[in-house]
């Protein structure tokens, strides 16, 4: 479960991370302010990151 959840958060930091830089450099593809999808992109994949690499998941409990 917790890989999971590491993966999605993982992988919703990269799209709003990307979104962001092209908002800041670029076009704004959203209506949200990129400077604000660049740090919460920023913290989810960190986040994301760090779970999938420290957090292990505990195997089904044997009836």
């Amino acid at each position: 479960m917790i890989k999971v959840l590491a993966l999605v958060l993982t992988v919703g930091g990269m799209i709003a991370l990307i979104l962001g830089v092209l908002g800041i450099f670029g076009n704004n593809m959203v209506s949200l302010s990129p400077w604000a999808l660049t740090i919460l992109g920023v913290v989810f994949f960190i986040a994301g990151v760090s779970m999938l690499k420290y957090r292990k998941d505990d195997p089904a409990p044997k009836e």
